[in-house]
């Protein structure tokens, strides 16, 4: 009676999702009308072949990115170390640092901007005879402002904190770490041979998140005064209505493209991750005991005991011959 019932087709399944995908699906090709078609001229793809000759599309698509990659990097490099030291300290420290990576969604981001604008006014009001003066000046620069990288990378902590713990959870960070310290790794080796390979996964969807946070994000550039892809979208929506819709629908597949890379890149075969490239027999013992820590921990868990590479293999004893009249 069972197997009649599982193999029975759920047609509940199509309908759920024959109705997800028409909630998705019907904005974006009504978007799509409305750009290709205008009253009394019929259709026309005026909106799509003057995007790229549009002024500030290019500056403003390459600063979104730069500032994304560049927000992708510094939270990693925060939260990588920060979340292996943890694991690796006291327990009481998770919960410090999960509510400091938190915060963020507590604090809406008018609040935080407020705080970043007072902060820079700090510089004309109070340091402008001193030499951190420039530096004020240069965090604004409005060919890469750093102060959006440095925002953009608290907005995302709480989204790369949950992303790599949760990757950090499925790891035995201690062992891993024991193994290649034990072999003769440093701490760097440590982090860029083990416990990277390990969170390709993780790494990539924090990736994700970050990037489309960067690129959706309106709010805090359009109060500091910065013109990155976001804000760009709303400005030419004043004058170019269909332009201005064109360029949200080429975002989102951009977004999707870019999402996709990551993903191909995050979702390797984790042989290619943990496969340990042919050398010379000189190499290194550090290098290779990270590398043979890193594959032990990204392999699926084996039935046999656990070997040496290098040490003569073991075998168990036989059992002694009964004598008989000895027994």
């Amino acid at each position: 009676m069972k197997a009649a019932r599982r193999s029975r087709p759920r047609y509940w399944r199509g309908a759920v999702l024959a109705v997800a995908g028409l909630y998705f699906v019907t904005p974006l090709l009504s978007s799509f009308v409305f750009t290709v078609h205008v009253p009394n001229q019929g259709l026309t793809f005026e909106a799509y072949s003057g995007i790229l000759s549009a002024d500030g599309f290019t500056e403003s698509l390459f600063l979104s990115l730069s500032l994304a990659a560049a927000t992708i990097a510094l939270a990693l490099l925060l939260v990588v170390p920060a979340l292996v030291a943890v694991r690796l300290g006291p327990p009481r420290l998770r919960a410090v640092v999960e509510v400091v990576c938190m915060l963020p969604l507590v604090v809406p981001p008018i609040a935080l901007v407020t705080g970043i604008a007072t902060v820079l006014r700090w510089g004309p009001d109070h340091f402008s005879r001193t030499p951190l003066y420039q530096t004020f000046l240069a965090v604004q620069n409005e060919s890469f402002p750093v102060v959006l990288v440095l925002a953009y990378t608290v907005l995302a902590l709480p989204f790369v904190h949950r992303s790599l713990d949760a990757g950090l959870r499925a790891v035995d960070v201690p062992t891993l770490v024991e193994a290649a310290r034990n072999c003769g790794a440093s701490r760097l080796q440590v982090i860029v041979s083990v416990i990277l390979p390990n969170l390709r996964s993780s790494l990539a969807g924090a990736s994700f998140l970050t990037l489309a946070l960067v690129l959706g994000e309106y709010t805090v550039a359009s109060l500091l005064g910065f013109r990155p892809f976001a804000v760009w979208i709303v400005t030419v929506s004043g004058a170019e209505a269909r332009m201005s819709v064109a360029v949200s629908l080429l975002s989102l597949l951009i977004t999707w493209a870019l999402l996709l890379i990551l993903s191909r890149a995050g979702t390797g075969s984790s042989a290619s991750a943990t496969a340990i490239p042919a050398g010379p027999a000189t190499a290194s013992a550090p290098a290779a005991g990270a590398a043979a820590a890193a594959e032990a921990g990204a392999g699926t868990a084996g039935t046999g005991p656990a070997t040496t590479p290098g040490a003569p293999a073991t075998t168990p004893a036989a059992a002694p011959t009964p004598v008989p009249g000895k027994e």
